[in-house]
């Protein structure tokens, strides 16, 4: 019977794993992209980290519409709806970046986090309940090498396609010897990432069609969660006080992720190494995290719970963020890359310990922790905000180890708040 529930499971999870690659390609953009934007409308990094806020805000905003939208559609159509939601977002980022409006090209970004938002709220509880919820980190972070695979082939890929010879272009910009011949290698500049952006709406689009039509069974996410699995007393979304610890734990990771991930290329450039360089960073961290989720799948739940993986992560992060404060130059960059590797298993731990139990809240549960995805947008705004006035090593590690040691809080004891026999 374990063996046909394995091959049951294995054909809903390539299929999600697929999704989870597409929406890591997309994600994982955003630190080249504080690059690309920043010279092709000369942004300072308050003004090009608007890039990351723009699009996590939208997890913010649009996860519990989200959740009354797969009410209606279910999970399958939900998915297929929230791709087609993306390739409008990449339609409409693709031509307003062209056309040089960047406020348009913000409204792009943010309909691309909708269409995430969409996905992220069905596909994660989805493979958390496909099968017993105390190895649903084992099968998160199945999808988490998915998605850190695109997520580490898409600064390489935009780095070929749109920065290439980025530091020459940059000296031909400030040797433009009139505004028109400035605004002209601008405008071409700014131009490259249309096709790119359009072939990924067609594709997204094709993807849609393929979910629809594709064998991906219904789930229903409250009948497969219990409130019995853990004892709770049946009442409202707020008698699961274990739920909102874990709202917050989200939140804090997502903003210690996005500052390994899309500010290490900032982080970088504090101490004078070239935008060349630094474009690619972000795919240091993510073959860190890559890492890390192979570590996982190895280790959880066989040898080390889900829990107590987690609350090690956390010292980790610490102990790295520490090791990037004391040191400079590449050795310190190395350091916040090894973050992706303390980061890795945080999702696939946090988000089943948070919806654990709650039953018929499970999609609402599910959507306020999609929200918790708005810490990407804060932390990193944070980060760019206080760099301008205190020294930025000082500030990364400033933000970064009050993060880890609630998150490390969280996999000790903030995960059984409110359970029976705590």
């Amino acid at each position: 019977m374990a063996a046909q529930q394995r091959s049951s499971s294995l054909v809903p999870m390539l299929i999600i794993g697929v999704l989870f690659f597409i929406f890591g390609f997309v994600t994982w953009l955003n630190g080249p992209l504080i690059t690309f934007v920043k010279l092709a409308f000369n942004l300072d990094d308050v003004n090009a980290f608007l890039v990351p806020m723009a699009f996590y805000l939208s997890y913010f905003f649009l996860a519990l519409p989200s959740s009354m939208v797969l009410k209606r559609t279910g999970m399958k159509k939900g998915m297929a709806l929230g791709l087609f939601v993306m390739a409008l977002g990449a339609v409409l980022f693709g031509q307003f970046i062209t056309m040089r409006i960047y406020y348009g090209g913000l409204i792009g970004l943010f309909v691309i986090g909708a269409g995430l938002s969409l996905l992220q709220t069905a596909s994660n509880p989805y493979i958390s309940i496909l099968g017993p919820i105390d190895s649903a980190a084992q099968r998160i972070a199945f999808m988490g090498i998915c998605n850190k695979v695109a997520g580490a082939l898409a600064p390489v890929t935009f780095g070929f396609l749109v920065l290439k010879g980025i530091d020459s272009f940059g000296d031909q910009v400030k040797a433009a010897p009139t505004p028109e011949v400035r605004e002209q290698l601008l405008n071409a500049f700014a131009a490259k990432v249309h096709m790119p952006y359009m072939v990924m709406a067609a594709l997204l689009v094709a993807l849609a069609i393929w979910i629809v039509r594709s064998s991906l069974p219904e789930i229903k996410p409250s009948g497969a969660n219990s409130e019995q699995e853990i004892g709770h007393r049946k009442g409202s979304i707020f008698s699961f006080p274990h739920l909102w610890l874990g709202v917050l734990c989200l939140f804090l990771y997502v903003g210690v992720e996005v500052m390994a991930g899309d500010a290490i290329g900032t982080y970088g450039q504090g101490f004078g190494l070239a935008p060349s360089e630094t474009s690619h960073f972000t795919s240091f961290t993510l073959i860190g995290m890559l890492l890390g989720y192979i570590a996982g799948l190895v280790l959880i739940p066989k040898i080390i719970s889900q829990q107590s993986y987690l609350a090690v992560s956390a010292v980790l992060g610490v102990l790295f963020t520490l090791g990037a404060f004391v040191t400079h130059g590449y050795i310190s960059v190395g350091f916040v890359a090894a973050l992706g590797f303390a980061n890795a298993m945080m999702w696939p731990a946090i988000f089943p310990l948070a919806i654990k139990g709650l039953g018929s809240h499970t999609e609402q549960g599910s959507a306020f922790l999609i929200m918790g995805i708005a810490g990407g947008a804060i932390v990193p705004q944070l980060f760019a905000h206080l760099k301008a006035y205190y020294n930025f090593q000082l500030v990364f590690a400033a933000l970064m180890i009050p993060c880890y040691l609630y998150i490390l809080f969280y996999g000790a004891r903030g995960h059984r708040v409110g359970q029976r026999g705590t």
